[in-house]
């Protein structure tokens, strides 16, 4: 069946009560605001939906909506965050570890590692791993930390992900995430806790944040995921199932965009089953 495109995602909007909505690529682009999303969001809000940001950053979510204000985007686009870092901090401290060797840039993600028990612990000493990135995302790969990860297996230490996506785009740059690190231990046999998308916690949370707001349960039926990424959006669309709009404009442009518009046929061949199926796909969200 062939796959709507849309230009506009007003009248489709209209037939869902709960956004779970991707920030990274949807709500902008690593460095701005994308202006549709600035402007359809609040009307879907205005209207009577309830919007929850669903992002694999590696934040606490008072982190990210500090961040999105530094993007311009504006403050009525949502009713609540959910994001990777908070689940990944919930379940270090349920897990009751204290003593975590880190991987990540310091700096960026300092409001990430201010939530961790403890200070960094060398890797003969570490109870687990957790990630939050590459130190240097724009000069290393995954690769390069394999000599510490084959440290970590042999004494199958537990490799807290705090960001699942395996690459995403700042501006014109694709950089790898620290899913990519975590991927490589996994397919090592190394035990590997996903905190975010596509991975089932992610929109179960995120429905929980939304049936909060709403004073109960939400129906399926009435829940729209948004995202750009196929693996984490339309695979956790799908797992909960839950309808999903595709953003092409995003991670997939390079796979099905040409001149500025989408082409049908590669948005077909990038969807082919067994891919997850969204009920549209448009180029940027716009109402």
């Amino acid at each position: 069946m062939t796959i709507p495109i849309i230009e506009r995602a007003g009248p489709l909007l209209e037939r869902y009560r709960v956004l779970l909505c991707d920030v990274w690529g949807v709500v902008h682009d690593g460095i701005r605001a994308y202006p549709g999303a600035n402007d359809a969001l609040p009307r879907f809000r205005k209207a009577g939906g309830t919007v929850v940001l669903v992002s694999n950053a590696p934040r606490p979510g008072p982190s990210v909506a500090h961040l999105l204000d530094e993007k311009a985007v504006v403050r009525e686009v949502w009713d609540d965050i959910v994001t990777s870092g908070d689940i990944a901090l919930t379940h270090i401290a349920e897990a009751g570890y204290r003593r975590l060797y880190r991987i990540g840039p310091e700096r960026r993600d300092s409001a990430f590692f201010e939530g961790l028990p403890g200070p960094h612990a060398p890797i003969d000493e570490a109870e687990a791993i957790v990630c939050t990135g590459l130190n240097r995302d724009r000069h290393e790969q995954p690769e390069v930390y394999l000599p510490l990860l084959e440290q970590a297996l042999e004494r199958r230490l537990p490799f807290i992900c705090a960001n699942p996506d395996l690459a995403v785009h700042v501006g014109d740059d694709l950089l790898p995430c620290a899913g990519a690190i975590a991927a490589l231990y996994e397919e090592r046999g190394g035990p590997v806790f996903w905190a975010g998308k596509p991975h089932p916690i992610a929109y179960r949370t995120a429905l929980q944040r939304a049936a909060k707001l709403l004073g109960g349960p939400v129906d399926p039926s009435q829940v729209l995921g948004i995202g750009d990424a196929i693996r984490t959006d339309l695979a956790s669309a799908e797992g909960a199932g839950v309808d999903a709009l595709l953003i092409a404009g995003g991670l997939h442009r390079e796979d099905v965009m040409a001149n500025g518009a989408i082409d049908p046929v590669r948005l077909a061949d990038l969807l082919a089953p067994p891919a997850p199926r969204p009920v549209a796909a448009m180029v940027h969200l716009a109402w």
